[in-house]
Parts: structure tokens; C-alpha cells; sequence
């Protein structure tokens, strides 16, 4: 048997349709399971859940001249790590507020000039009257493999890669 790790939500639902065409039937609820595994190897890139991961700010705010300025901004987000990379490889200084939530409230409420997070059509940002003004990584589902269990059980893993390989529809 190989264990396949699920993500909840939008990816799942989006997945679904892979799995079958892959042949893969799904035998455990995903909701029901909270199972970390650690040391992943990333072979495919599933084509699906596509977003990316931006920079927004109220629709009245001059982010191109406080950047250029110099000014220290504050920036919320969940995603800390990625946020502070893609800020100092510009060398804009940031103040970061780690949040969880409608992260569009922040800059809406003075808690923060600008926030990081997810994208996909826009909706929600142009809802809250906030702009997208930097892209920082494009972002989809992957399919990854334990690096463990790719050593243990290569054969059967690689029979899966190479059926989800053959599923996923052609690049747009």
C-alpha cells in the first residue's frame, strides 16, 4: 500500500478528477487526517490550484514611491519566511505582522501598509479595494514523495509519478 498525503479544500477538490484519471482511488477522508511528513521530494508540478503569491496594498496607497523612498514598511502575512526573502533581495525594509485570516483587512484597518498572500483571480483583493503591485511566485500544486519511502518502495511509487504524469492535462 502507498500512502498518498492530500492538501484540504480547493486543492482536494481539484485533485479529485487527477486521482481518477490516474487511476487512484481514495480510501481515507483527507478532513479527518492532520499527518505531517517531512522530507519531500517534489516530481511533478499537478497543473492545478494555480495562484500566486503577491504584494497588495489599498488601492489609494504609493507603494512604487515608498519603496522608492526608502520608507520601512509594514507588511502582514502568514507566509513570514517567503515575505522577508522577497523584501530584502530588494532591499525594502519591512516591519512584518504575522497573521492568519482575511488578510485584507490589515492594510484596510492601518494595521499594515501592504500585505503578502495567495492570488488567484483577484476578486477578493479588488472586494476590499486593495491592488495587486508585485508578483512575487507563481504557485501551484505539486505532487511530492517522501524521499524515505521513494527509496523503500521506488517501484510502486514511480508507477504512480509516471500515472499522474500521463493525467495531467497538457500546459495552456
Amino acid at each position: 500500500m502507498i500512502t498518498l498525503a492530500l492538501s484540504k479544500g480547493r486543492i482536494f477538490e481539484e485533485t479529485m478528477p487527477l486521482l481518477a484519471a490516474a487511476g487512484i482511488e481514495v480510501t481515507e477522508d483527507p478532513e479527518k487526517s492532520r499527518k505531517l511528513i517531512q522530507g519531500l521530494y517534489q516530481p511533478l508540478d499537478l497543473r492545478i490550484a494555480a495562484c500566486r503569491l503577491s504584494v497588495a496594498v489599498r488601492a489609494d496607497y504609493d507603494y512604487a514611491s515608498a519603496v522608492k523612498q526608502g520608507s520601512r514598511l509594514r507588511v502582514a502575512t502568514k507566509y513570514v519566511g517567503l515575505a522577508r526573502d522577497f523584501f530584502a533581495t530588494k532591499g525594502v525594509h519591512v516591519d512584518l505582522i504575522k497573521l492568519y485570516g482575511s488578510m485584507e483587512l490589515a492594510p484596510l484597518t492601518g494595521l499594515a501598509d501592504a500585505i503578502v498572500d495567495l492570488v488567484s483571480t483577484g476578486n477578493t483583493l479588488k472586494a476590499n479595494h486593495l491592488v495587486e503591485v508585485e508578483r512575487i511566485m507563481d504557485i501551484s500544486a505539486r505532487l511530492v514523495v517522501n524521499q524515505a519511502a521513494l527509496k523503500l518502495k521506488r517501484e510502486p511509487i514511480r508507477r504512480i509519478i509516471d500515472a499522474f504524469a500521463s493525467a495531467i492535462p497538457p500546459a495552456k
